[in-house]
């Protein structure tokens, strides 16, 4: 009798399983231009915009509002700490409190690049340019 209910629940997770794929399409395992999960210990998108979704978003939330619940993960959005823009660089870099270092996940121009897309939007207006040599001075 066990034998029997097994061999039910596998027929009927298969079903689910095809029934699932064909109400789905096709168009639910199409590649996205963009990777949403980086391959190796380097982030593939390139973006600041990109960087952000598939990175910071996690933690500071899709419009910069930050979080509280099993951590605490600072607002971005109108954040006058951003206004030197050291100061976001250097915690990217290197990390602080909680929050991961991805200086060794991020080239210069993607931490420059993810640095200005948090200073010039959720409300920021620090629209000064950063680039990779800024990021360069500041890695240890």
């Amino acid at each position: 009798m066990n034998h029997d209910i097994t061999t039910f629940k596998r027929a009927l997770l298969g079903l689910s399983f095809g029934a699932l794929a064909s109400v789905a399409g096709p168009s639910a395992f199409a590649q996205s231009p963009e990777p949403a999960f980086s391959v190796g210990p380097r982030f593939q998108e390139s973006s600041g915009e990109s960087i952000y979704r598939a990175t910071c978003q996690g933690c500071h939330m899709a419009q910069g509002q930050g979080a509280k619940g099993a951590g605490a993960y600072p607002a971005l959005a109108s954040n006058p700490r951003l206004a030197s823009p050291e100061y976001p660089l250097y915690v990217v870099i290197n990390g602080q409190k909680g929050m991961p270092a991805f200086g060794k996940m991020l080239s210069d121009e993607q931490i420059a690049s993810v640095v200005v897309y948090a200073r010039t939007h959720f409300g920021n207006q620090y629209p000064d340019a950063i680039v990779a040599e800024n990021v360069k001075k500041l890695r240890p």
